[in-house]
């Protein structure tokens, strides 16, 4: 196998440090780094290097399969209580008319647009606002799973949860037994930022603290469910701060085993408090990439978020442990478009996603949330009407 060959070149390479080549040696044999060693990949590793190991560990993993998923976001509210600096997405309180605020039934509409299209998965994530309660999404969550009972919904954050459940007066078991009940099927992995306090406290103060996001997903776990994970790099963090996220989220991984994929994501700096802070290189973006893939290694998948990145970023992240590009997205998100990614209006249609997979010599596998495989695109001759497209406009309440 080639990339097996890369790594074992590594392993001969005399100009290569003595701490490195037993890194790569490790990667061969299917051994677990240390944190030492992963800080010493971010400090040292060379773009190549680091890529080379992640790709062989793809690669013995999946092969040249790369999932993706067709879905669909509903944001319900863009006003949050929380000031997060890095956050370009939110409007505060005194500032809620820019923002949009919908009804329950505001939403329900935007789910009814997709019954004809064959999405499997619904992804609900917003700000923290009173009136989005734990009546509010059982009740949400319950008129989903009631219109439509086969739509995956994939919900909200340990940000949102802690609030909701603490305006409740409930505790976490509770209240994610009670979100179970509701309809829920996983969660995603945002809201996790860094973990460390030395960071996140001047990045996300007053959100739930990295020790309660872990908890409410080991939570979620221990019900016998699946969620995501991720990580916020590239503005005030240092190295040590990475691997310290990475090592904890290793760690809940080896207890409970219930998280599925892993998504760095980017920092973006228009339209914040942080806009003072450059942003990481495509290097430093595909070496973050390489370097989460080789460190966790009990985490099946690795995926890049293609409307934050790009698609040609996200298509050079496929060679770097990358193996799941997410999904249609139908331009339902501004999270990142409203943070100055490049992908200002995020939309693909599956005949584009295949297309974008395949033009990198990878094989395209539509997944469903769970990442049982839908179908196999690999071969697949595209009809001139067989596409979702997207591209609708949805409506925005100020109020």
């Amino acid at each position: 196998m080639q990339t097996a060959r890369k790594v074992e070149h590594f392993l001969e390479d005399p100009n290569l440090s003595a701490p490195l080549r037993q890194i790569a040696q490790k990667v061969f044999d299917k051994k677990r780094i240390t944190p030492e060693e992963g800080q010493l990949l971010f400090e040292e590793g060379e773009l190549g290097f680091v890529g080379a190991l992640a790709n062989y560990i793809r690669e013995a993993r999946h092969g040249g399969r790369t999932f993706f998923n067709r879905n669909f976001h509903v944001e319900p509210t863009n006003v949050c209580l929380y000031t997060c600096t890095f956050c370009s997405y939110s409007r505060l309180i005194k500032k809620r008319e820019e923002g949009w605020e919908y009804s329950l039934q505001e939403i329900m509409d935007i789910i009814k647009k997709y019954d004809d299209e064959p999405v499997t998965e619904v992804h609900i994530v917003g700000g923290v606002l009173p009136q989005y309660d734990l009546q509010f999404y059982s009740d949400l969550f319950r008129a989903i799973k009631a219109h439509r009972p086969g739509l995956h919904v994939k919900a909200l954050t340990p940000v949102e949860y802690h609030y909701i459940f603490k305006k409740a007066k409930v505790s976490y078991e509770e209240g994610m037994q009670q979100m179970l009940d509701a309809g829920l099927d996983s969660m995603p992995g945002g809201g996790a930022e860094i973990f460390h306090p030395e960071i996140r406290d001047q990045i996300a103060g007053g959100k739930c603290s990295g020790e309660q996001w872990l908890r409410i997903h080991e939570i979620w776990h221990e019900l016998g469910r699946r969620s995501n994970a991720t990580m916020l790099y590239g503005h005030i963090e240092r190295f040590e701060h990475r691997i310290d996220h990475l090592e904890q989220l290793r760690a809940l991984q080896d207890k409970t085993g219930g998280f599925q994929t892993f998504i760095p994501l980017k920092f973006r700096n228009q339209g914040n408090q942080m806009s003072h802070v450059p942003e990481s290189t495509v290097v430093e973006d595909l070496r973050n990439y390489a370097i989460s893939r080789i460190y966790l290694d009990n985490f099946d998948h690795i995926k890049a978020y293609w409307p934050m990145i790009g698609r040609n970023v996200a298509q050079l992240s496929l060679s770097f442990g990358v193996d799941d590009i997410d999904g249609t997205i139908d331009d339902t998100t501004k999270i990142y478009s409203m943070a100055g990614s490049e992908e200002q209006n995020p939309a693909l249609s599956t005949r584009e996603l295949v297309n974008l997979i395949r033009a990198v010599g990878r094989n395209p596998i539509e997944r469903d949330t769970l990442y049982n495989v839908v179908q196999d695109f690999t071969d697949h001759v595209f009809e001139e009407d067989e596409q979702f497209k997207g591209y609708m406009s949805l409506p925005v309440v100020n109020r």
